[in-house]
C-alpha cells in the first residue's frame, strides 16, 4: 500500500515540474533542473518510506515520474495553445 501512495505522490510532485519544463528552452539549465530536481525528491521519498529497490517498484516510480512530467507539459501546452507533440 505504501509504494502505491508514494508513487502517486511522485506523480503529483512531477506535474508542476513538467509544467515548468514545458515553458523553458530545451537543454537549458532550467530544463535540466525541471527534470532532475524531482528525481532527488522521489529518491528521498523512497528512502524515508523504507521502500526497497525491487525492480517492480523502480518501474512503477519511473512510470509515474514520466507520466507526471508529460501531464504537466501537456497542461502547459493547452494553456498557452502551443503545439502539442
Amino acid at each position: 500500500m505504501i509504494p502505491i501512495l508514494v508513487s502517486i505522490l511522485v506523480y503529483i510532485i512531477n506535474v508542476p515540474f513538467g509544467y515548468w519544463r514545458g515553458g523553458v528552452k530545451r537543454f537549458s539549465l532550467k530544463w535540466f533542473l525541471a527534470i532532475h530536481v524531482p528525481v532527488g525528491i522521489s529518491i528521498l521519498l523512497r528512502y524515508l518510506c523504507n521502500i526497497n529497490s525491487d525492480w517492480k517498484y523502480i518501474v512503477l516510480f519511473v512510470a509515474m515520474f514520466i507520466i507526471g512530467q508529460y501531464t504537466g507539459k501537456y497542461i502547459y501546452r493547452l494553456k498557452y495553445k502551443t503545439r502539442i507533440v
